[in-house]
Parts: structure tokens; sequence; C-alpha cells
């Protein structure tokens, strides 16, 4: 699943390629996931031209000049893919034409991928936003006896932290996955909320130099510790695998158990 620096660079590429230009036709070619009807989306997005891409939590809103919103979730396999004059894309669920014979096409196999016409705004901050800084980490910690791993991932309290990189933000702040929230101190929480923002920033950086023209799929070669490929961390702990909870944790000995 794209996570959030994927998307992050999704948006830069796509604002480049596609800003200022006019929806010339749009077909949803499957509508069981969308949350209106496709003449609605029709009448909505036909004619109006494309001012931001922006990523919102693990979506992306793609914004128009008469106030409508397209907002798009890839789920776990849903991918976004150009093509010129027609659409020869597998699985597509969703097809839009620009002027200059621009076509964007989200597509996924699994049919899961979501568009979404002007969706709702969350009620929980994006973990990027300013918002969501240590004041408010220390809130949510402190109430909470659940782990960190899985209060990072509720995306009702925090968005756009998946499975991969809070393995990564939890070992750069040396606490363990499986400590308890309200156990972890000040001092820790503190960290955490600074390793968050380092750790997304390090890895979009690693994802443009990579894949410069990124806007499908997930690059994670690069990470240190949520990654099949490494036995140990940079700094030669064996990395461990946890199974359980229906997701693979990965993570190392640095790491303090607070519970």
């Amino acid at each position: 699943m794209p996570e959030l620096p994927d998307l992050q660079a999704f948006s830069l590429n796509l604002s480049k390629r596609l800003t200022g230009k006019r929806v010339e036709k749009i077909h949803a070619i499957k509508t069981k996931k969308l949350n209106t009807s496709e003449k609605a989306l029709q009448r909505a997005l036909v004619g109006a031209k494309l001012t931001a891409v922006r990523r919102e939590g693990k979506e992306l809103h793609f914004v128009f000049d008469n106030g409508h919103v397209l907002g798009v979730h890839l789920m776990l396999k849903g991918e976004l893919r150009y093509f010129e004059g027609k659409n020869d894309h597998r699985f597509t669920i969703l097809e839009v034409y620009f002027e200059d014979s621009i076509g964007l096409a989200m597509t996924d196999f699994q049919a899961q991928a979501t568009p979404t016409l002007d969706p709702e705004p969350r009620q929980a901050p994006d973990a990027l936003s300013e918002q969501a800084d240590y004041n408010f980490l220390k809130e949510k910690i402190k109430n909470s006896r659940s782990t960190i791993k899985k209060l990072l991932m509720d995306q009702k309290i925090i968005r756009g932290i998946g499975n991969a990189y809070a393995d990564e933000i939890l070992w750069h702040a040396r606490i363990s996955p499986f400590s308890i929230c309200n156990k972890i101190p000040d001092e820790a929480i503190r960290k955490l909320s600074k390793s968050i923002r380092t750790i997304f920033s390090r890895a979009e950086k690693s994802i443009l130099i990579s894949s410069p023209d990124i806007i499908g799929g997930e690059v994670r070669d690069f990470l240190a510790i949520h990654n099949p490929g490494k036995t140990h961390s940079p700094t030669k702990s064996e990395i461990r695998i946890d199974q359980s909870g229906g997701r693979k944790t990965y993570y190392t000995d640095e790491q303090v158990d607070y519970l």
C-alpha cells in the first residue's frame, strides 16, 4: 500500500504534469466504490480546471477551480497511471481525460481503490500538519492504554501513518512498538514527535531520488527496519519480526519497552 511519503511524491509529480489542465471527459468504469452517480461526477468535473493535487492522510485530493474535489484512496494495490489518447490499462476503476490528450487512470486488480467526489473533512489531523505536534501526541498517548504502534496507525487519531512507517518511526525514536502508551515518558514522546517528521522527510527525498517521476506503486528498499532484505539495523542490531495481530512488525532490541 502506498504510504504517506509515496503519496507526497505522487502529489508533487501529478501537480507538475496536470495542474492548469481542464477535464474534457471522465468515466467511472467501476462505480461500486463511487459515492455518487457517474453523471453527477461528470457534471461536477467536466470543464473544470485542476488547480492542485494535495495529499490528505492516505488520500490524494484533486482540487478544481469550481470548488469540487476528487478524492482518491488507492487502498492496498491501487495505482495511478498516465495514458495518451486511449486508455489501455487493465483493471481501470476511473479514467480522467484532460486537455492536450493527457489521461489519468486509477487501476486496481482487487477493485478496492476508491474515488470520492467532495470527500468529507476528516476530524483527525494529518501526521505532518501543525496540529499534530508534540502536545497533541502527548495528550493522545497519555490518555491511551493501547500499544503505541496501534495508536500511531489509528486513522481516527492521526492520519497518514501506515504499518511500515510506524515501524521506521518507532525504531528511530527508540520506542518499542509494544510499549503501552500511557507508560511512555514525556521525553520519549518528544523524540517520537520529531521522528515522525524526520522519517517522512527522508523517505520522500529517497523516493524522488530513485523514482523522480513516480505516481504509482511504492518504493521501500531504502527502509532501515521494515525491510525483508535486511537482517540488521543500521546500528548493527538484529531485526526481529513479530507476526501477531494480522501484520508484520519489524523492531530491534535497541528499542525501549515501556510497560
